[in-house]
């Protein structure tokens, strides 16, 4: 069984991470679960995450929404 990880299948990471990451947000931002998700898919962050070579993937969803949060107050 081939177990690596391939931008072919990374799409089966990303909504765990990303669901973790928007219930952060919600939290932090007092915004509703959908926005949270919006501003997600549409930030730097998930664009270097979507991309396999970026090895993003591999950080947690903590790591990630830090990435995130400092994203968005440059």
């Amino acid at each position: 069984m081939n177990e690596s990880i391939t931008q072919d299948n990374l799409y089966l990471l990303l909504p765990f991470k990303v669901s973790y990451m928007a219930d952060m947000l919600k939290e932090d931002k007092n915004i509703s679960l959908v926005d949270a998700i919006k501003q997600i898919y549409s930030s730097a962050t998930y664009k270097r995450l979507e991309r396999e070579e970026s090895k993003a993937w591999n950080l947690g969803p903590a790591t990630l929404y830090y990435d995130f949060t400092h994203e968005q107050s440059e």
